[in-house]
């Protein structure tokens, strides 16, 4: 069984990604309305990664005699200023579920509860890559600036993006 202070963290992850999963539709939605299907098209793929990730929580602390007790998913911002600056917003939020997930592991390592850690490795390894992903493509957008080119092929790059293999 697992402690009620960890089935309240997972349920707060939990919320997390539902939050995540409704911050990356907005952005899709945002580079939609720019016209930039490949922007919009990698969004779409992160969105549908955090509800992934959400189920896997879901089904998880259910195995383990948990319960998930749906709340309200606060409302992310709809509108962006520039494709830099989604992209920043996007590597800042990765961060936040980053140190929520870190704070997750560190609470089941002190609990000795193997299963939690177990199960959340994995979700240690992904926000590396998710971290790691953003950045780089903040990285490309610096160096191309205002080169409407540029942004096009990066825009064509992104819209060629497969879906993860766990999804």
């Amino acid at each position: 069984m697992i402690s009620e202070k960890i089935s309240n963290l997972i349920n707060e992850q939990f919320h997390k990604e539902l939050y995540s999963a409704n911050l990356y539709l907005a952005m899709c939605s945002y580079f939609l309305d720019q016209d930039l299907d490949g922007f919009a098209h990698f969004f779409r793929l992160q969105a549908d990664e955090e509800m992934l990730h959400a189920m896997k929580q879901f089904d998880y602390l259910h195995e383990v005699d948990g319960k998930i007790s749906m709340g309200a998913i606060e409302a992310p911002e709809n509108n962006f200023s520039g494709i830099l600056p989604a992209f920043e917003e996007a590597l800042a939020h990765e961060r936040i579920v980053t140190r929520s997930i870190n704070n997750i592991m560190k609470e089941a390592l002190l609990e000795g509860d193997f299963a939690t850690q177990a199960f959340f490795q994995w979700f240690v390894q992904e926000q590396v890559e998710e971290e790691s992903s953003m950045r780089s493509i903040i990285a490309k957008l610096k160096l191309a600036g205002d080169n409407k080119s540029s942004i096009y092929l990066l825009n064509e790059e992104l819209g060629k993006r497969q879906p993860a293999p766990e999804a």
